[in-house]
Order: structure tokens, then sequence, then C-alpha cells
């Protein structure tokens, strides 16, 4: 799966890029993340690609042109468009259901927005689907970027070292927040492992795992139950 960065901060992502599972995913031919800055798209000398906004009012605004001739760039830098996403607080709240879908696409064109955003006509023309990470606001699209990133390749076949694994997340197949887990050792300042994850019987654990997510659930976030 091939994932497009349009950003003015590009270097964000070098740290991200070389880290964990990501970096296995690229280096194994999965995953493909290319960085790209709109000021390569900028026509004056000073490599502006924002401007104060029509009315008046505080900060600057992304402006059309040189976002416009960046995603066409990009979007003909191979045979096939990808689907363009905008980041932004007034977009799609991104959750499991959306990642399954985002899932789906073989490449994804991830806008990055800063200052105060975008010029409007730009989400009127390129119409992007428009995702937020949720209801805050960040200095930029690029960590929400980063957050869909590391989702969506969760579901990509190969990238996890065990392709159940994603199966039990929290809000996954099962819609339930995912039961408690425990490792060595078996006491720990008084705290102790749950008899029934030692017993052995795993149809019982199954039984217990099941009933912990729905306690869980229920204690933490009651709205998933509905």
């Amino acid at each position: 799966m091939r994932f497009d960065v349009l950003t003015l901060f590009p270097g964000i992502f070098d740290g991200y890029l070389e880290q964990s599972l990501l970096k296995k995913a690229i280096d194994a031919g999965l995953v493909d993340v290319r960085l790209w800055n709109f000021r390569d798209w900028a026509t004056d000398r000073h490599k502006s690609v924002d401007d104060t906004p029509y009315g008046g009012g505080p900060g600057m605004l992304i402006r059309c042109e040189p976002v416009y001739d960046c995603v066409e760039a990009v979007q003909n830098d191979a045979q096939q468009p990808g689907q363009l996403v905008m980041l932004t607080p007034q977009g799609r709240q991104l959750d499991q259901d959306l990642v399954k879908e985002l899932a789906t696409f073989d490449r994804l064109l991830l806008l990055c927005g800063r200052y105060e955003g975008f010029d409007e006509r730009i989400t009127q023309g390129l119409k992007p689907l428009e995702i937020s990470a949720g209801d805050f606001i960040c200095n930029g699209g690029e960590v929400p970027a980063m957050l869909l990133i590391d989702t969506v390749i969760r579901l990509i076949p190969g990238v996890l070292g065990d392709e159940t694994s994603s199966r039990y997340d929290s809000f996954s197949e099962s819609r339930l927040l995912e039961y408690p887990q425990y490792t060595r050792p078996r006491s720990f300042r008084g705290m102790e492992v749950p008899d029934i994850l030692l017993s052995g019987n795993h149809p019982e654990i199954a039984r217990w795992r099941h009933e912990q997510s729905l306690i869980r659930t229920r204690q933490r976030r009651e709205d998933l139950l509905k």
C-alpha cells in the first residue's frame, strides 16, 4: 500500500519512518510512504504558500495554487490515482470502521494542513475525503497523518507478525474493548495473574476474556454496547 504525504514539514516524518513495524513493512515492500512538500510548487522566490484570509481574522491560510499543483503532480506520479484525504477537525472521525475502509485502497494521498487551515476552494474543487483524528486541535495534519498510517498498516496482510493480532484489538471484530492481559512474573508487588490464565483450559480462558471485555467496555465505554 502506498501513502503519499503532502505537507509543509516533511522532516517531521524522518524518525517516524525509521522505527518499529512501519520500517519493517517498508523494508519488506508491503508499505510505501512518500513525502512531498507544498513549497516545491510555490512560484515566488520566497516559496510562500500562505496568505491572509479575506474578511480579516487571525492567522494565515494555505493557498489554492501550490496545493492543486502538488496534488495533480503527485497523482500523476503513478498509473493509478489515489484516494485524496484531508486531515481536518471538521472531517469524519477516525474509527476502526473507517480504518477498514481506508485499508481497501491501494493508495492514499494525505493532505496535512497548517496555520488556520486550507482555502475552502481546495475542499470544493479537489473533493478530498475529510478525516478528523478526534475532537481536539493539533498544530497541523502531520501527527493525525501518522496516526492514520499507523492504524491502516495493521490491516495490511504481512505487516503484523501474528495475523490474528488485529482481530483481538479494542474496537475490532468484537466491537468491545480488549480484555486485560498479563505476562511474567506471576506475582508483582502484591498483584497476581488471574488463576484462570494459568489453568491451560483454553475454552474457559476464552470465556473469561470475553466476560472481561464486556465488563471493561461497560465500565469505560458503555456507548459501544448500544
